[in-house]
């Protein structure tokens, strides 16, 4: 079997191979075609080929930006469409292209991957581990009264401006600028590059399916949010995503979403875990969670360029000892935090923690608490204190949450 990297020519070949690892069909060019994948970067992706010359396997990536506590971004690469056919499973032939993979990501200078799983077993044996989390909220309409603010100043203040309603044929500029100000701002937020929105690669509200889009525009008439939906034939208005700059923005449009006439209930498809909305809902139980789960998965692929880039806000030091077995490697490093600042090199001191690199890819973005890892069994802390030091260390400005699919 060989693991070679693919070229334009070999498109056809690769989205026909990926359909039939899950078992699906390409769309027809009516339901959208290849557009879909109009956006995959064929110099970064690779095909797994028998000796006889047939695909068996593919795995892909995106070119990123990342947005890592305290607004700094980074490149990322965005792992996807990976697949192998049925015929050729547990043969070895996802492992090669892993490892393939993460060689290529690193001889390009990356030292972050992330991406989506589709099965929470896959990825963390190759060093992945679970970063942001998002879930469902539904509210019935006859439920959905938010309360007024009680005091000046609260996040759900009144926002001041107005939302108007445009269709999605007509707001891709706005969209595009809207979402591209909110990313930079966000913790665990992807870049979503120009040529996505030029092709119309992706899902709602990138690709140009009908949508209706409510947009926020502040006093001065910038739009400042927006939240793209469609409505079925059951009355179920369904969001796609709501993007705000603040919360005050994000208020006003799930007031206008919840005011919408002759819906039964809104769905809003992805919430951070910690959003404030269920608390804003006059009843509290009206707001309904489901598919609660994970979204973006993080790899670190050099240690310590990774600690030195984020932002941090808190001072200290730390002695973590790093497992890496889907690479056999392992190091040891003195995390120093000052004024914002880390420094992160080898020591031989002894370890305040030890943990997989999966598990540092979970702790990196500030959504999972290092403690809470202690307790699962995942982390080791070898002193008192040591835990509850890295929750301090490794928490973010706000929770990481990703939106984009990929």
């Amino acid at each position: 079997m060989e693991i070679r990297s693919t070229t334009d020519q070999d498109l056809d070949v690769f989205v026909d191979t990926l359909h039939a690892a899950f078992g699906r069909f390409p769309e027809a060019p009516a339901e959208g075609g290849r557009v879909r994948w109009s956006a995959l970067e064929m110099d970064r992706n690779l095909l797994a080929v028998t000796a006889d010359g047939r695909p068996v396997g593919t795995a892909g990536a995106y070119s990123f930006e990342l947005t890592l506590p305290g607004e700094i971004l980074v490149p990322a690469a965005g792992v996807t469409a990976v697949g192998v056919l049925p015929s050729h499973r547990r043969q070895g032939v996802l492992t090669a292209m892993m490892r393939r993979q993460l060689t290529e990501l690193r001889a390009r200078g990356e030292f972050l991957s992330v991406l989506l799983a589709s099965e929470a077993l896959i990825y963390r044996r190759f060093g992945y581990g679970p970063a942001t989390y998002t879930q469902r909220l539904t509210v019935p309409r006859h439920q959905a009264a938010l309360a007024l603010p009680r005091a000046r100043g609260t996040a759900d203040a009144p926002a001041t401006g107005s939302v108007e309603l445009l269709r999605r044929a007509e707001c891709g500029e706005i969209l595009e600028e809207v979402y591209d100000r909110y990313r930079r701002a966000q913790p665990g937020a992807l870049s979503r590059p120009h040529r996505w929105w030029a092709l119309g690669a992706g899902q709602p509200p990138i690709c140009p399916a009908p949508r209706y889009v409510a947009v926020h525009r502040d006093a001065d008439g910038v739009p400042d949010g927006y939240a793209s939906y469609s409505v079925s034939e059951h009355n179920t208005l369904t969001v796609d995503e709501t993007i705000a700059t603040d919360d005050a923005v994000f208020t006003a449009l799930a007031r206008f979403l919840l005011g919408h006439d002759l819906v039964a209930q809104v769905v809003f498809k992805h919430v951070a875990p910690d959003h404030p909305l269920r608390w804003q809902l006059v009843d509290f139980r009206a707001g309904q969670v489901s598919e609660d789960t994970d979204w973006l998965w993080v790899r670190l692929l050099d240690v310590p360029r990774a600690l030195t880039a984020r932002g941090w806000f808190t001072d200290g030091e730390l002695v973590l000892d790093v497992d890496d077995p889907f690479l056999g490697e392992q190091g040891r490093y003195l995390l120093t935090v000052r004024d914002g600042k880390a420094d992160c090199v080898p020591t031989d001191r002894e370890p305040d923690l030890s943990l997989d690199v999966s598990d540092l890819g979970s702790v990196y973005l500030g959504g999972t608490a290092p403690s809470t890892l202690v307790r699962a069994g995942h982390i080791r802390a070898h002193r008192p204190g040591a835990a509850a030091l890295a929750d301090a260390l490794f928490r973010a400005e706000r929770s990481p949450h990703c939106l984009h699919w990929f």
